[in-house]
Formats: structure tokens, C-alpha cells, sequence
């Protein structure tokens, strides 16, 4: 074996055909224990070594002094880079994968190693460590621009590396997948996607091309795809002038009522955070109102005044935002929108500009107790500027695998062969689910399900939502016994009904709890928000924390309360809410992950994605140890790499009740079942809902019906078909009287979903014996016909019905593209059509345009 080694290290010609000879040996006949290869000393000059799986390069040039190229199967290769000698032990919390015997062998020309097996080849620079990958038919499925870069970043007293790696340099392939963003883009190649986790931005770090590959990005922080750089304030690479056009910032106007109370110049109004004291840490808080008006919101504010390059190009912008606010460029009205104050977030534009260029800008906002700031990134100017570029905020090293398939279902399959195959959930879970927010009485949830049953329409699922507990005792898993005296005579109840009760179940808890006690006495609850004191909104608001899930004990602990006093109930699934965690509303970024750690395996930072993950391991786990013989459901409200081996269902969080939220869920909703995670679902009608339809008021009680009857149509046509929100109530005869158009078409759609449940439940059972996808972006059934490649607001339902939402008021057509190389029927009238064309189907108010694939 000494000799060997020594034969692997040689960097001679003779040296390098032995290795050559060895590598293809050792490497066909699969010989692990004889071939392991151990960290050698750095050399002068390029140098490899065959591994019992690939090879390791040392390279000349670049950040990286060590790049592992390894087999897991033929056709999932995986990438390590470093800048260090040798690669350290890596425990991924995604991939459970365990790697197959994989003939490979290796041969180095020209400065290029080659490593092939029976699925893929690769190739690596001695060079530069740069990275191509090929499939078996010789086409090229990723390229890098060197084997990445590495800034050293200290968490907390532990070292770790800022990393950024580019791919495909100068590519017009379609990307998609990475979760469920809700920017209403489609196709990311030129995008920028941050991968953080929050109430209504689910990050998984899978994407899949066009190119029939897949990369999964191991990294469980902060990641991005695209503009590795945060954005900057505007006056940061901006020059800011006022309404005037003098320098030094916007014109800011303060309203108190109709007047204007105050103005004065600002270069980067900041209502970002809460202010800085919420949360005793250095990143700064939101701006103080103006000392005019004291503690009172200002009714309206307006900013006016012009931005001015000083690099052309494409320059990005995003809003922070809640409450109602507009924004018009150069006279154009580019975000008109509403945001619920404890749940903003970010919206984006892009403006042409070149220096010299002025840009004028208005923006109105009513605060009402909101948040606002307003963004901005420069043109992005590097190498990889026109590539597809990986980064992420905290990591030991660049790791990621690339899958190559001959379609984008190979490509997604191979996702779930390394992280896990996705749960085939009951049959009752792909039926209707009646929910609100919420249930506050056991006799309002068992009188929904009566309705339901004498009314005579469809459904399977009742959920009961939060508080059903005592006011001050979040986490105990208890029941008020005022407004729930007999939960599981409740849950009888609902069962002698032919239903099923999924119920609320939150990482979260207070400090007067047992369950509190007993994790924390273990060393499992989250410290630095009991430190701060930190309350939440519930009554006169009450201290809390969240529990840690990345140790076994935890995990044990979490189920075993809630087995014991909510499972032996008898309720049928599980609704984890806030797994982001959502420690508290309105913080920076920063500020969250310190809240959510350390973890017992390391800083929050460093973990800050996968929280949700850990946290359905312990359902999952501890309910099939339980009752092996049960098929276990659970809903979540973030998603990560790997969920669906836990039966985990990721819904789009509390999106507000508007058009605008209504259509960027068709393009969310597509990406994440293009992540690997085939159940996905979101609250029809929208969860936050503005007064104007909670008050019933008859001036816009048509639009809200007929807001909740184009998203219903649309819930009919997603994996999972659930009605949630805020008030007004959800259910069939509440949203409009029965007899009425609207109520007619909502139980159209009801029954539609269980005549179509033969095949709804066959195409989720493919999720599980096919790695199948049910909800699926036209470009995976028709990659040939590129006008279907930016296409995100239709898709195809399953395999043969194509889907397209409604997602305009008063719209009674909408112009549908039919793709090529097929026929299609109107499912409605029968009519067949000719694919390759465009047509304006009709959307009468109580139908959704719907054909069926021809054959």
C-alpha cells in the first residue's frame, strides 16, 4: 500500500501513467478499503490522487487548494472545494443518500483530469480546479469559473468562509426550482434569489435546468443564486437628489391628515426594523419619527425626486414594505401593493440607467405602524456576471452534487435519490380541507364539519388552528377546557363524521410550561430571546422561545409531549407552524439567527434554512416509532432539501388577500414542486385580509367573492386543496349564499376535485414509486417548444391537464399558449385545438380555463 501512495503522489509522466493504470483498476473493480486515499502533504505544482470514488486535485491558481470530485451514483456527481490542503469530514443534513459501487476510471491529458463512470464524465483543471460535467451523450451539463472563492467569516468564535462559485458562463438556459419565492418570476436564469427562510420566502437549495441537470447546493446558511452582493442603501452607488433636483436625498413630505406637517431631505429613508433597542444588537433599527409628531404615525408620507447612476445597466431594486404603498418611476406605476404591518417583505423593479441619466421617483406610503425602506444593487460587473452564480453567507467549504438525467423528472428524481424519497401521504389528504383562523370553540369546528356533511359537499379535512390552549400557556400542549372541555370527544366526533383533524402544533413556548421546563432543563431551548425579554402579541404578550431540534434528545423530548398529550387524542396530522422559526416580526436578519441558536451542532447562523427540516425529523420519526402502521401528514410553513421524506407538506405562508398575492402564488407553487417537493399548497383567498373586505363593506363584497372563487378554482387544480385565513370565514356558504353564482361554482369545483381524485391520488402516488412530480412547469412535459420556457402562469395538473388561473378582477377570458407537438381539448366544451398557439379561453366568473392533452 506504501507503494501505492507513493505512486499517486509522483508528478512524472511515468508517475502520472502509473497512476493512470492504478486509478482504472482500482476504481472499475470498486475496491474501497484498498484505494482510500489519505491527506498528503501540498506539492509544488498541479497534483491528484485517486480516491475510492473520484479524485482530489490540487490546483496551481485560484482560492482553492483542494477540489474532490466523487461519484455517488453513475449520474450524481458530487463537488467538494477548499482553500485548505485537506477537505474536512462534512455531516449533511439533506442528503441521507448512501453512495453506490461505482466503476470509475480516470485518465489525465493536456492538464485536464477526466474521471468517467457508466452515467457521466468529469473533468477538472489541474489549473484552476475549474469543474465540466457531461452526460453520457456528450453534452455538457454544468461548467465552472474555477473551483470558487473563499472569505474568511468568524460566527461566534468559529471560523468559517463566505463562498461563491459560477456556473455555465454566458448560459440562455431556463432554471427553476430553489423553493417557492414569491416574486413572480418563473425562469431564474438571471435572476437574484435569496434562499432565507421566512414566512412567506421558502428557500430550498435545488434548482434544475433546462440542460436535464440538477445542482444541489449543500449548505444549510444564507445562500443566494445570482448578484452575490447584498443590496446597499440608495445613496450608497446612487446619486440622490430632491423634487427640486438639489443634492442630498429625497424630498420627503409628512402628512398629518392633509397636511403637511414637516418636509426635508432624505438620502435613505429608513422604517425598516423595529427600532434599535427591540432587539439590543448593533445592525441599526428603523428610524424614529419625525420629533413633529411624537409617537403618532404620520398619515402619508411622499418621497419625490430623481436617482442618477454612476454605471449603466440594469439596476435592481427592493422595496421593504407594509401597509399600503406605490412607487412610479420616470412617471410609471411600478408597485402599487398592501402588506399586513407584522409580515412585511420585499418587492422588486428594475430600471434601465446610464450615467448622466436622471430617474425621477415617487413614492407614497400610509404607515399605519408600517415598515418601509427602499433598496438598491448596482450592475454586477465580475466574471460571473452572465453566469449562474451559487454563493452562501457561512460555510466549512463549497459543496454541492450535480445530477445529470436525459429530462428535467431524471434530473428531479435524483434530488430525491440523495435526499430522500417523498412519502406517500393518506388519500384524504389530496380531498378538500376546511380551515380558518380560527376555530375558537370545539362545537364551532364539529358544527363546520355537520354543514359540510348536510350540505352535502366533498370533504375529507378540518383543521383546528392556533390557541386552542389557555391564553398564557403556549407550548403545553394543552386545551382550554372553557371553549375545549372534551378534545378527544371532539376529535370522535369529527371521525364519526367520515373526517379527519389535523391541528396546530408550534415549535414555540412559554417559560411557565412544563414542556419549557423539562427542554430546558435539558439544554434545548433557544437562550438569547428569553434573555431580551423579548414578548410576543398574544394578550398583555407573554415571554417565549423555541425549542432546539438538531439533537436526538430534543427531538425525543418535543414528540414525547406532544404524543402524550395530543396524539393520544386521536388527531390525523400535523400543522407545524412558524418553522422558519419565526422568533419574532420585523427584526434583521442578523438579529434572527442569533436568536435561533447556537444549536447543539453549531451557530444559528450556520443552520439558519433548516430548521424545518429537524423539526418534522422529530414528528416523523416519533410518530412512526409510535404507530409504524400510520401514514404520517404534516403541513409546514417553510420548506428545506429533504423535507418530503418526512411526509412534510409546505404551504406559501401568510400571503394578504389581494390579486397581485393571488398571482404570484402560480409561479411559487410551480417552482417548489421543480425543488423536489411535490405537495405544496397555500391559503385560497389569502390569508391577511384588508378592511375593506373584512368589513363586509357592499362596495367590495363582488370583488372579495370573486377573489376567493378565482383562487379557489386555482386550489382546485394545486397537490393540496386547502381554504384558510383570516376573517371573513372560509367556508362555502359563508363566502357567498347558497343558490347564488358564486356558491354554485365553488361546489362545482368540490365535487370537480373528487371526480378527478382516481387521478389526482395516482399522480401522487408516482411522487413516491416514480420520484413523479404533480404540479408541473410546462417546460418539463415540452422542453423542445422554447416559448413554454418563461411560461409561470399555467401548468400542467398531473400528467394530461393543462391548468391556467384566473388571476384578474372582472377577467371573463384569458390568453392561454397551448404547446407544441400536441393536440388539446377544452375540458368544458370538448373542442379540440391545435397545439404550437396561443388562445383566448374563455373564464366565464365560475371556471377556470382547463384542457386536456390530446391521446
Amino acid at each position: 500500500m506504501l507503494h501505492l501512495h507513493k505512486i499517486q503522489q509522483n508528478p512524472g509522466i511515468a508517475g502520472r501513467k502509473a497512476r493512470r493504470a492504478f486509478g482504472a483498476i482500482c476504481l472499475g473493480l470498486a475496491v474501497v478499503a484498498a484505494c482510500a486515499v489519505k491527506p498528503v502533504p501540498e506539492v509544488a505544482g498541479p497534483e491528484w490522487q485517486v480516491t475510492d470514488r473520484g479524485v482530489i486535485v490540487h490546483p496551481e491558481t485560484g482560492e482553492a487548494k483542494s477540489v474532490r470530485v466523487e461519484f455517488v451514483t453513475p449520474a450524481i456527481v458530487r463537488v467538494t472545494s477548499v482553500p485548505d490542503d485537506t477537505i474536512p469530514e462534512l455531516e449533511s443534513l439533506m442528503v441521507v443518500a448512501q453512495s453506490d459501487a461505482v466503476a470509475v476510471t480516470t485518465e489525465e491529458h493536456d492538464g485536464v483530469l477526466f474521471a468517467t463512470s457508466p452515467g457521466a464524465r468529469a473533468e477538472v483543471s489541474l489549473d484552476d480546479g475549474s469543474v465540466r460535467i457531461f452526460g453520457l451523450d456528450g453534452k455538457e451539463a454544468v461548467s465552472t469559473l474555477g473551483a470558487g472563492s473563499f472569505a474568511t467569516k468568524d460566527v461566534q468564535g468559529e471560523t468559517f468562509y463566505a463562498t461563491t462559485l459560477s456556473f455555465n458562463p454566458g448560459t440562455d438556459e431556463g432554471v427553476y426550482g430553489l423553493g417557492a419565492h414569491q416574486t413572480g418570476e418563473f425562469n431564474y436564469n438571471g435572476a437574484d434569489i435569496a434562499l432565507a427562510q421566512h414566512n412567506i420566502d421558502d428557500a430550498v437549495p435545488f434548482l434544475v435546468s433546462t440542460r436535464n441537470y440538477g445542482i444541489l447546493w449543500d449548505n444549510n446558511g444564507i445562500s443566494r443564486l445570482g448578484d452575490p452582493r447584498p443590496y446597499q442603501p440608495l445613496d450608497e452607488s446612487l446619486i440622490v437628489r430632491g423634487a427640486a433636483g438639489e443634492a442630498g436625498g429625497l424630498t420627503g413630505s409628512y402628512y398629518k391628515d392633509n397636511d403637511v406637517l414637516l418636509v426635508r431631505a432624505e438620502s435613505d429613508p429608513d422604517y425598516q426594523y423595529l427600532p434599535a433597542d427591540e432587539f439590543l444588537t448593533n445592525p441599526p433599527g428603523r428610524n424614529a419619527w419625525p420629533a413633529e409628531f411624537g409617537t403618532t404615525d404620520p398619515t402619508k408620507i411622499v418621497w419625490e425626486g430623481s436617482l442618477e447612476a454612476k454605471t449603466a445597466g440594469e439596476h435592481r431594486f427592493k422595496l421593504y414594505a407594509s401597509n399600503y404603498f406605490k412607487v412610479w418611476v420616470d412617471g410609471e406605476l411600478v408597485l402599487d401593493r398592501w402588506r399586513q404591518n407584522w409580515n412585511p417583505w420585499y418587492h422588486n423593479f428594475s430600471v434601465d440607467m446610464a450615467p448622466g441619466e436622471q430617474h425621477a421617483i415617487r413614492i407614497e406610503w400610509i404607515p399605519n405602524g408600517g415598515y418601509l425602506r427602499l433598496l438598491h444593487q448596482d450592475p454586477r460587473q465580475d466574471s460571473g456576471k452572465d453566469a449562474l452564480t451559487l454563493s452562501s453567507e457561512v460555510s466549512h467549504a463549497i459543496d454541492y452534487y450535480v445530477v445529470v438525467g436525459n429530462d428535467m423528472d431524471d434530473a428531479i428524481s435524483g434530488y430525491r435519490k440523495l435526499t430522500g424519497a417523498a412519502v406517500l401521504l393518506p388519500k384524504w389528504a389530496y380531498g378538500f380541507w376546511q380551515s380558518r383562523q380560527r376555530y375558537t370553540t370545539q362545537e364551532e369546528l364539529v358544527d363546520v364539519v355537520k354543514e359540510y356533511r348536510d350540505e352535502g359537499i366533498p370533504f375529507d379535512n378540518v383543521v383546528l388552528d392556533w390557541f386552542y390552549w389557555p391564553e398564557d400557556a403556549w407550548g403545553s400542549h394543552t386545551f382550554d377546557p372553557a371553549r375545549f372541555p372534551d378534545p378527544k370527544g371532539m376529535v370522535d366526533e369529527v371521525h364519526d363524521l367520515n373526517a379527519q383533524v389535523m391541528i396546530s402544533v408550534w415549535p414555540k413556548f412559554y417559560p411557565t410550561t412544563d414542556n419549557y421546563k423539562e427542554l430546558d432543563a435539558a439544554g434545548h431551548i433557544y437562550q438569547r430571546q428569553i434573555e431580551m425579554k423579548s414578548k410576543d402579541w398574544v394578550g398583555p404578550g407573554y415571554e417565549n422561545s423555541f425549542y432546539d431540534p438538531y439533537s436526538q434528545e430534543a427531538r425525543d423530548i418535543y414528540w414525547r409531549q406532544i404524543n402524550e398529550n395530543i396524539a393520544s387524542k386521536g388527531f390525523d396530522a400535523w400543522w407545524m407552524d412558524a418553522t422558519e422559526p419565526d422568533s419574532h416580526s420585523n427584526i434583521p436578519i442578523e438579529e434572527r439567527a442569533l436568536r435561533m441558536g447556537p444549536t447543539s451542532m453549531g451557530p444559528g447562523e450556520e443552520f439558519f434554512n433548516s430548521f424545518v427540516l429537524m423539526n418534522s425529523r422529530a414528528i416523523y420519526e416519533g410518530e412512526q416509532a409510535s404507530r409504524p402502521n400510520k401514514r404520517s401528514f404534516l403541513l409546514t410553513r417553510s420548506a428545506w432539501g429533504g423535507m418530503q421524506r418526512y411526509a412534510s407538506t409546505v404551504w406559501s405562508g401568510d400571503v394578504t388577500a389581494r390579486w397581485e398575492d393571488l398571482k404570484l402564488q402560480v409561479p411559487a407553487g410551480i417552482n417548489m414542486a421543480m425543488s423536489g417537493i411535490p405537495n405544496w399548497t397555500h391559503d385560497i383567498g389569502g390569508f391577511a385580509v384588508e378592511d375593506r373586505y373584512t368589513k363586509q363593506d357592499p362596495a367590495h363584497l363582488e370583488e372579495w367573492r370573486e377573489l376567493y372563487s378565482r383562487w379557489f378554482q386555482f386550489g382546485a387544480f394545486t397537490p393540496l386543496f386547502r381554504s384558510h385565513g383570516e376573517f371573513p370565514f372560509r367556508e362555502s356558504w359563508n363566502i357567498s349564499p347558497e343558490g347564488t353564482e358564486v356558491y354554485d361554482g365553488l361546489v362545482y369545483y368540490h365535487k370537480l376535485r373528487y371526480t378527478l381524485l382516481p387521478y389526482i391520488y395516482s399522480a401522487a402516488a408516482s411522487t413516491y414509486f416514480d420520484d413523479g412530480t404533480i404540479m408541473r412547469g410546462l417546460v418539463m412535459d415540452f422542453p423542445e417548444d422554447r416559448n413554454v420556457w418563461n411560461i409561470g402562469d399555467s401548468y400542467m395538473f398531473g400528467p394530461d391537464l393543462l391548468v391556467a388561473p384566473v388571476t384578474e378582477f372582472h377577467a371573463r377570458s384569458r390568453n392561454v399558449y397551448l404547446p407544441a407537438g400536441q393536440d388539446w381539448y377544452d375540458f368544458y366544451t370538448g373542442a379540440r385545438v391545435n397545439g404550437g398557439q396561443s388562445v383566448e379561453a374563455a373564464a366565464p366568473l365560475t371556471r377556470i380555463p382547463l384542457f386536456v392533452r390530446a391521446g
